[in-house]
């Protein structure tokens, strides 16, 4: 089995995929995407959403990254994917399912899920241009607001050429609501012979054991569930157990102190808060956290709390 840490896009930067990496046990890392609408983006674009092209692309513990583009221009999808690996990514993911409003309003994201043949445009386009020996593989959601067409969409990314497919296992209009149709997932993975990635509503041990029987996946992408457990990838391998609290917040401190050296500092009141939200779903104390950070709004107030409480 493979696990993959998910491109969280606002979440998953380059700090947090270094620390969850560093924690261990994912396979491979896709970033938070880069999207493409009608230029060949600066190197420097790239940079910034995907500091460890500078590392070889992989994070500080030696995981691959796969950098992630959405767009629904074929030409420049394509010139873009082909910086990419120029520029050393482990190959390209495509996002088919980004369900943000203000990306499917430029009919990006989710949106192409009601376009099957601009998918596949878009998949072919990016093969053609991306080197033979770079996988290009994409993630999709199960449709827009209906599930009868998953199988046209995954047949039309099969067909285009990609490598591999990760499935989220809902409807863009059912977000992120519980519960995820691994079923779905089985249904494409008989009708395509791409390898298949799961996704979508595991948090435990427990939940990748369900949806591997259910799907018939091996190999599992994780989100919210890797920041709300941060050593998941693990316990989903069974190797480990849930990590204690006190682990938990020498993570915590430890990732404040990325975040504030770098450029995003100004976010990182929002971007702790978004975190402990998480991990108030597995941890009491995170809960108790969370309500004493939450009327915080300076950094070295937030810092404080945490390496005192």
């Amino acid at each position: 089995m493979r696990v993959i840490l998910a491109p969280m896009e606002g979440v998953a930067d380059a700090p947090m995929r270094a620390l969850l990496t560093r924690v261990g046990g994912y396979d491979m890392v896709v970033s938070e995407f880069i999207r493409v609408v009608d230029q060949l983006l600066p190197e420097k674009v790239f940079y910034r959403l995907c500091a460890e092209l500078k590392h070889q692309c992989h994070t500080e513990a030696g995981t691959p990254v796969r950098l992630q583009l959405l767009g629904q221009n074929p030409d420049w999808m394509a010139e873009n994917a082909l910086r990419a690996v120029e520029l050393g990514s482990r190959g390209v993911d495509l996002n088919y399912g980004c369900p943000a409003p203000m990306v499917n309003r430029s009919n990006g994201g989710a949106a192409l899920l009601k376009e099957p043949e601009t998918i596949y445009r878009v998949t072919k386009a990016v093969r053609d241009a991306v080197p033979a020996g770079k996988p290009v593989s994409a993630k999709i959601r199960l449709g827009w607001d209906d599930k009868s067409r998953c199988i046209e969409i995954a047949q039309a990314i099969e067909s285009a050429g990609a490598t591999e497919l990760t499935v989220h296992a809902r409807t863009k209009e059912e977000a992120y609501r519980p519960p995820a149709h691994w079923e779905y997932i089985a249904k494409i993975k008989q009708a395509v012979r791409l390898p298949i990635i799961a996704n979508g509503e595991v948090w435990s041990r427990e939940d990748y054991l369900k949806c591997q029987q259910v799907s018939g996946c091996d190999d599992v992408m994780l989100g919210r569930g890797a920041l709300t457990v941060p050593n998941l990838a693990h316990v989903v391998k069974g190797t480990q157990t849930p990590m204690s609290w006190q682990e938990v917040k020498t993570l915590l401190i430890q990732y404040s102190d990325f975040e504030i050296v770098s450029e995003k500092e100004k976010y990182y009141p929002a971007r702790i808060k978004q975190w402990l939200r998480f991990i108030a779903r597995h941890y009491s104390e995170g809960e108790a956290l969370f309500l004493q950070v939450r009327v915080l709004k300076h950094t070295p107030d937030i810092l404080s709390l945490l390496k005192n409480s």
